[in-house]
């Protein structure tokens, strides 16, 4: 919408990688995802902008070690940001503190692949 169209003329005068940590209702959690959101920052970007979105998903409880991995091998996105639940806005989604045994598979693959957990 309007606002990330400002931001993105904003950012796109000054750098030309900016790593994108949507936290959206519903959160970015697949590759699928990641693809059309990132589709939809470059519609928005100013025409002759260099910048290149470098995605990430957000991590929740349904996030699987197949998500991961598929996620590192498209080269689309760039790493994994937790959210803890309740934490901050739109992070219902995400995992508590409490709950991270959860995602330890999930953790598992992303060192792995390679795939950094950005932490909020």
């Amino acid at each position: 919408g309007p606002m990330m169209e400002a931001a993105l003329a904003h950012s796109a005068r000054y750098v030309q990688r900016a790593i994108i940590m949507p936290n959206l209702v519903p959160p970015v959690r697949t590759l699928a995802e990641a693809v059309q959101y990132r589709d939809r920052i470059q519609a928005a970007l100013p025409e002759g902008s260099a910048l290149q979105p470098l995605m990430t998903l957000y991590l929740t409880g349904q996030t699987t070690p197949d998500d991961v991995r598929e996620a590192a091998k498209s080269g689309v996105v760039k790493a994994v940001k937790w959210y803890p639940a309740g934490a901050t806005t739109n992070s219902d989604a995400g995992v508590k503190e409490t709950d991270l045994a959860v995602v330890y598979p999930t953790l598992k693959a992303m060192a792995e692949v390679g795939l950094p957990l950005l932490c909020h």
